[in-house]
């Protein structure tokens, strides 16, 4: 098997994680435990994966030698907040409202995202067809996140949309951040600071949630559930990315964000977690249209 190919198999397998999760997550919040009580378990897992590795793998020594600059750890402060703890708040607190297909849907916007974050902070040009784009993801968006109701009809579904939405700009914003850092430092190297400050950044927002839970009565399948989201979700995806983009190019790697709208659909119809409806269906075709508009390249 070519390199090539087995990075086209890891990006694959990380949409399929990440598709699995928008449903995943969703059994175990706010049921048994709440949103932000959920991410201290999240984050603070993946956090300490990353830093047994750190410790303990076969590292490369010049990239062990490495040493983030202080004058460096202001941006990347930011960049907790920005990708991990804001980011993070959004979802889960999101996700919990709304339905797994339709917080996939909105996380595809952050292409359009970071088009627009890099042109206020970066001054980067916008061409008239990412102007049209915008708009078209735009009203796709503002559709989902008005009328894209959940299964059960939850009346909070507007507001868990929009969260996710607000997520994706925290998202896009923290790549808008890291663009110079993740060229100046090895990822692994970057990725083991910005869990650790991200996670003392969420311990309070979470901490009350995680307190009040009662692990005796807790069912097994919500144990595995938690074990997916931290293990697969979060800490294996990384590294697997790591691995694709070594052998892909961005913009492939990209592409794959397509997938995981797809994957999250057939997983949450499969288990009769969520309905394929009408909104849903046009609010993704203008999204979609959107995003190929933004980031095809100019002729």
């Amino acid at each position: 098997m070519s390199k090539r190919t087995l990075a086209l198999i890891t990006a694959t397998l990380v949409s399929i994680f990440y598709g699995m999760t928008f449903t995943i997550a969703k059994d175990v919040m706010p049921k048994h435990i709440g949103a932000y009580g959920f991410l201290i378990i999240r984050v603070g897992g993946a956090t300490l994966l990353f830093w047994l590795s750190w410790l303990f793998a076969r590292i490369p020594e010049q990239v062990r030698a490495e040493k983030i600059e202080r004058a460096d750890f202001p941006r990347i402060i930011a960049a907790a907040f920005f990708g991990i703890t804001l980011n993070m708040l959004c979802f889960f607190k999101g996700l919990s409202l709304t339905s797994p297909i339709s917080a996939s849907v909105l996380m595809v916007s952050t292409p359009m995202i970071v088009l627009v974050l890099s042109a206020i902070i970066m001054k980067e040009r916008i061409q008239k067809r990412m102007v049209f784009g915008l708009v078209l993801g735009l009203i796709g968006t503002s559709a989902l996140i008005l009328y894209g109701k959940t299964i059960k009809s939850e009346p909070q579904a507007s507001l868990g949309n929009f969260l996710v939405f607000a997520n994706a700009i925290s998202y896009g914003l923290y790549l808008v951040l890291v663009k110079k850092l993740m060229a100046k430092y090895n990822a692994f190297n970057f990725v083991k600071w910005v869990y650790l400050i991200g996670f003392i950044m969420i311990v309070p927002f979470g901490w009350n949630e995680l307190s009040i839970v009662d692990w005796s009565i807790m069912p097994t399948d919500i144990y595995w559930k938690i074990g997916f989201v931290v293990v697969f979700s979060t800490f294996l995806t990384y590294l697997l990315n790591l691995l694709s983009m070594k052998e892909l190019k961005p913009t492939t790697v990209a592409v794959f964000i397509y997938l995981q709208p797809f994957f999250a659909t057939i997983f949450a119809i499969g288990l009769g977690k969520d309905e394929l409806t009408l909104v849903k269906i046009i609010s993704a075709v203008l999204i979609f249209a959107g995003v190929y508009l933004v980031t095809q390249k100019a002729p």
